[in-house]
Parts: C-alpha cells; structure tokens; sequence
C-alpha cells in the first residue's frame, strides 16, 4: 500500500492506522511526484492518494499512474475533505476505486479501504 498526502500528520496517521490496525506494509510519499517514482519504481496493491496537494493533485497524479503500464492496473482511492455529492460523482468519474472523506476515523480505516478495494479485511 503506498499513501500520497502532502500533510505530514495525515500521512503519519493513515500510515500508522494501516500498519497497527490492519498489519500491512505501507510506504508513503508526500507529493504525486514521489508518489509516481514510488508507484513505477515498485508497484503496490493499492494507492491511498490526497485530491488536494501543491504541485501536481490527486486527479493529475491518478491519470499519469494510469498512463503508465507499470502502474494502470493499480487500484486508487482519493482521500479528500470534499465529498459533496457533485464532487464525489466527479473523483468517482475519474474511474478511481474509491472516496475516501477526510477527517476518517483512523481505527475504521482499513475496514473502509478493505471494502473499497474488495479485500477481506
């Protein structure tokens, strides 16, 4: 698993949440550049990505891993604090496996990410 947020402390809980909760392995990246290098150089199960980060966002991230043959068949969910119906119709229309809404409750996540993905959890 490899989470993508500009925001350290988010990055460090949904890490820690993954990792203690659920018992996976998760990397992190703290932009969709690093995430890309990440993502290409090994390939993981799935990627947990912010919508809104400097530089390059979550959707500009979502399409270069989908560019990418290393990295198209790569499950994505969007963690994003914007889930208004419209915007969520919107990330869901990218073809993303899911929406993920911030704030999360850290000791449910991997439940919400298992059920995303289709994985037991």
């Amino acid at each position: 698993m490899l989470i993508v947020d500009d925001d350290d402390a988010i990055r460090e809980v949904v890490q820690a949440s993954l990792e203690m909760v659920a018992g996976w392995t998760v990397a992190a990246a703290s932009s969709g550049v690093e995430a890309l290098e990440l993502a290409t150089a090994d390939p993981p199960d799935a990627i947990i990505l912010d919508v809104m980060m400097p530089t390059m966002d979550g959707p500009t991230t979502f399409a270069r891993l989908q560019a990418d043959d290393r990295t198209r068949h790569v499950p994505v969910v969007l963690l994003t604090a914007k889930v208004q119906p419209a915007e969520r119709r919107r990330w869901e229309a990218l073809g993303v496996a899911g929406v993920l809404a911030k704030p999360f409750n850290p000791f449910g996540l991997s439940v919400q990410v298992a059920d995303i993905l289709g994985w037991d959890a």
